[in-house]
């Protein structure tokens, strides 16, 4: 059995201990456990409940998604927030799943049984749809990074996404491929990952729907780096593109080994592959890719310009992809807590579902439809273009995305 790594961190602020029933106290000078203890000792921290991939190939982007939501409740903690009449802290209860399923269901439990009020996370579609049955039957609400349009079709009424689903990402990409590059002839390949071959599977209606051909559909894994037998078949059909459902870590040797086959399709793929990890891993060969994204560039975001700033100063590196996402899924959470007057799951959770939060770093409507998928959810498609992801087009989100797409 792998034992997980369980890191808590509480982030509150000197001026929300100091209303604690424990007493006034500089806890400038406290080491962290004492503050933990104190926050504890009043009754009123309210945990928040964090699960992805912090360990494993995929721990860039469980990292930067938790850096995200550490640099929200920080924030919320600094305003001295009060609900139900008293001072609260929140405090961050952050769990590794390595993106595996059934990892995920054995952190979910446990985050049941520690009384979490609420979850941001899971990572992955492959651990946020397992883990989402026990957060339901518990009733505690939980706001996922997951894409895989499974996830929000459970019937549950807690789950709720960060980011938009495959289904609006694979619509756009596979129009984009036929009507903007010219495409009539494609390849899939996935990585049979929930994520991966959902987004293959809508990338592939809309394909079709919008008149190109699927030559082939190929498979792999999530932890396959070998793909010379799928390329030599794939080159064979001579595509105008592959698509390829599924991580940086598969994508980015993928594309080495289509240029060293000397396949001329481009490669397209989705959020997964559009990081900086990608380009450092592939390296020169990474030029010319395409991925898409969801929502705006970070640099046409409400609040992206000073979220960057603040993020850098913070965690002394860039933003890479799913902070901000990361920091708006706990600020809706926290604002939906303020907004019912109750940190209880029952009391907030109609308020979560129903009201748009409206400060966001991403979004300025942040506001769910029936099933928790988000209702201004654009695209940005992307490609590599002297080493780095540069915009291309991007599609839907309200006025603000067709801004950013007139800018380009």
């Amino acid at each position: 059995m792998h034992f997980t790594r369980r890191s808590t961190l509480t982030l509150a602020v000197a001026a929300a201990l100091a209303m604690t029933a424990c007493g006034k106290k500089d806890d400038t000078a406290a080491p962290a456990g004492e503050a933990s203890a104190a926050a504890a000792s009043s009754g009123n921290v309210v945990k928040i409940g964090f699960a992805a991939p912090l360990t494993g190939p995929q721990a860039h982007y469980g990292e930067e998604y938790k850096n995200g939501v550490t640099l929200a409740i920080e924030d919320a903690n600094a305003e001295k927030p009060q609900i139900g009449g008293q001072a609260v802290t929140f405090e961050l209860v952050a769990e590794d799943d390595q993106a595996d399923p059934k990892t995920a269901t054995q952190m979910a439990q446990k985050f049941v049984d520690d009384k979490v009020n609420g979850i941001v996370g899971h990572f992955n579609s492959g651990t946020s749809i397992p883990a989402s049955k026990i957060y339901a039957d518990a009733g505690i609400p939980m706001v996922a990074m997951a894409t895989a349009p499974a996830f929000t079709q459970q019937g549950y009424n807690n789950t709720f996404r960060s980011m938009t689903s495959d289904t609006q990402q694979g619509s756009v990409m596979g129009k984009f491929v036929v009507d903007k590059l010219g495409a009539k002839n494609i390849v899939i390949v996935d990585d049979r990952t929930a994520y991966g071959q959902g987004l293959a599977d809508e990338f592939e209606k809309s394909v079709k729907a919008a008149g190109g051909k699927v030559l082939k559909r190929e498979f792999t894994n999530d932890k396959a780096t070998d793909f010379a037998a799928i390329l030599t078949s794939i080159k064979g059909q001579n595509p105008d593109v592959v698509f390829f459902g599924g991580a940086d870590a598969q994508s980015a040797p993928m594309a080495k080994q289509m240029k060293r086959l000397g396949l001329k399709a481009p490669l397209v793929s989705g959020e997964m592959t559009k990081t900086p990890n990608f380009v450092k891993l592939a390296g020169k060969d990474a030029e010319g890719t395409i991925a898409s994204l969801a929502g705006l560039p970070l640099a046409q975001m409400p609040k992206g310009k000073d979220y960057e700033t603040r993020y850098k100063a913070r965690f002394q590196s860039d933003v890479a992809t799913y902070s901000p996402y990361g920091y708006d899924a706990a600020r809706a959470m926290i604002a939906a807590m303020k907004q019912a007057d109750s940190t209880e799951p029952a009391k907030y959770l109609p308020v979560l579902a129903k009201n748009a939060y409206t400060d966001g770093v991403t979004t300025s409507n942040w506001a769910y439809d029936d099933k928790g998928d988000l209702k201004d959810g654009g695209i940005t498609v992307y490609q590599v273009k002297n080493g780095d992801w540069t915009v291309l087009e991007t599609v839907g989100g309200g006025s603000k995305a067709a801004e950013a797409s007139a800018a380009q």
